[in-house]
């Protein structure tokens, strides 16, 4: 017998950006291929996306107008739902389309993104959230997981310690052996101050921090290298010689992969119960309705929660 479709529920996000567009692009541009995933499209309905998906869950009703405050109580909404389908088994995985942070707090959740609110649904503390492409400008690919996120630039040193950088590390080392085939992901460790401190010179983040972390990396059997540069480090992760870097605040990963990879990429959180992947860009309020938005990172996102969940269920779904 066949095996059945890998199920994926894909979240409409801010109805007031593209989401809503990128979701239907990509379902058009996907239904020819032979191993595409079933599509349940999970958000208010009154948007026009409904008749691009293979299902259809609403979650409200959509008006066009709608204050930031419902439009992000709507997206918390699909959110909720796609995640308790994925819980119970009804999907193999999640993908959200974008969402305006501002908008999800004034709609009533009190979390700053789609990572943590998605942790928070499923209960579990350790999560990370790493960029992924497996190609980039320079050729290579290029995957980056965050030790800090969502956070202020000047609540990022007390935020950061051994334990945070380790926790992130070995996350990351286990998403990329099970859902790459990886045996010993070679792991980068990204340093926090200019030229990785100069011995001291720029700060002590690098000695006090990341340093002892490598060593207790190196003690679990985890390939980690650095502190390097952050000039330096996504170049050469680019060049081949590392298969994940950690980036040890939100713009430093972020600024250095979009660049690479912007349009392209895919957010990955490791750590939940169910396979999430997210496009790399955010809600464009400014292009929304105008039929210009590019469904590319959302066709990746696609492509690749499909992917790690048919690894989950070893190599496909029974049945």
């Amino acid at each position: 017998m066949g095996r059945r479709r890998v199920r994926l529920a894909v979240t409409l996000g801010d109805c007031r950006g593209i989401g809503p567009e990128i979701a239907v692009k990509a379902a058009r541009a996907l239904a020819s291929e032979p191993d595409r995933p079933h599509l349940v499209f999970v958000g208010p309905s009154g948007t026009g996306a409904e008749s691009a998906a293979d299902e259809f869950v609403a979650t409200g009703r959509w008006e066009i107008g709608a204050t930031p405050a419902v439009a992000g109580a709507l997206a918390g909404q699909a959110i909720e739902r796609a995640a308790s389908m994925a819980l119970e088994g009804a999907v193999d995985g999640v993908v959200t389309a974008p969402i305006d942070k501002a908008a999800l707090n004034a709609g009533g959740y009190t979390f700053p993104g789609h990572t943590e609110m998605l942790a928070g649904l499923a209960g579990v503390r350790d999560v990370v959230m790493m960029l992924t492409a497996e190609t980039t400008l320079r050729g290579g690919p290029l995957r980056v997981a965050l030790a800090t996120t969502h956070l202020p630039l000047s609540q990022v040193p007390a935020a950061l310690s051994v334990e945070t950088i380790v926790r992130t590390a070995r996350i990351t080392h286990a998403g990329l052996r099970d859902g790459w085939g990886m045996a010993r992901p070679r792991i980068a460790l990204c340093a926090v101050n200019p030229h990785a401190s100069d011995g001291g010179l720029f700060g002590d983040e690098e000695a006090r921090i990341l340093e002892p972390a490598r060593e207790r990396l190196h003690a679990e059997g985890v390939d980690a290298h650095g502190p390097i540069p952050a000039d330096t480090v996504f170049v050469r992760a680019t060049a081949g010689e590392f298969d994940a870097v950690i980036a040890p605040y939100h713009d430093v990963g972020m600024a250095a992969f979009k660049t690479a990879a912007f349009g392209h990429g895919v957010n990955v959180t490791l750590g939940l119960p169910f396979v999430r992947t997210s496009p790399d860009h955010g809600t464009a309020l400014d292009i929304a309705g105008q039929d210009r938005a590019d469904p590319s990172s959302m066709i990746e996102a696609i492509r690749l929660a499909a992917r790690l969940a048919a690894g989950r269920a070893g190599g496909g779904l029974a049945p």
